[in-house]
């Protein structure tokens, strides 16, 4: 892996008379040379954030999934889609963008809990939020589950599906190496996009 370096004026090797030593030493060609300038700073420019900055913040709360549904402000609580037993909320913390959970009102947190008319209700609203990822963003698959007690990653007692667009390639090395994902649109401009979308699609075609 070898860095390109824009070209400049000049590199020079003394500044004000004093020679120039790396500040440490990495095996990345191209590495050692910005160590040796600090004063070349390139700007990345997110003008994006300014819609994160002043979007709505997400309401903090011990029980979210039975409180949000209560709020009275859908676009606050990132509520997307509304069925009679359960809904679609947008996750705070989305693996990718436009992850969706489909969550049942009664705060249960074992599939067999549920009611046969909530187990309904819930898949049809999973189906909903795939019929409406699909229109809306176009992915090109799927991740649909559920995280069943906190050996298996669940972090809220109360049942919910993970609903996850995925596209060819978004996997790529800032997760593995940063620990870091990428995110291109606000949480706020998604909620926008899939409501927007929502509004249109009837709620069970298949009825």
């Amino acid at each position: 892996m070898t860095f390109v370096i824009p070209k400049r004026k000049c590199f020079p090797e003394r500044v004000l008379g004093r020679q120039l030593e790396p500040r440490g030493v990495l095996t990345l060609p191209g590495a050692r040379f910005l160590l040796r300038f600090p004063f070349l700073m390139e700007q990345l420019h997110a003008y994006w954030r300014m819609e994160y900055i002043e979007a709505p913040r997400y309401p903090e709360t011990q029980r979210p999934f039975t409180d949000l549904p209560a709020l009275g402000d859908d676009r606050r609580a990132l509520i997307v889609h509304r069925g009679q037993l359960s809904y679609l909320l947008m996750n705070r913390f989305p693996y990718n963008p436009g992850h969706l959970l489909a969550i049942p009102y009664r705060e249960v947190t074992e599939l067999e809990a549920l009611s046969a008319a909530e187990r309904a209700d819930l898949m049809e609203t999973m189906v909903f939020a795939k019929r409406l990822l699909q229109a809306a963003i176009k992915p090109d698959g799927f991740n649909v589950g559920y995280n069943l007690g906190s050996a298996a990653g669940g972090s809220i007692a109360h049942l919910h599906a993970h609903i996850v667009p995925r596209w060819n390639g978004d996997t790529n090395f800032m997760p593995v190496i940063g620990r870091t994902r990428t995110l291109p649109q606000s949480l706020d401009a998604m909620w926008e996009r899939l409501s927007a979308v929502a509004a249109t699609l009837p709620a069970n075609p298949s009825a």
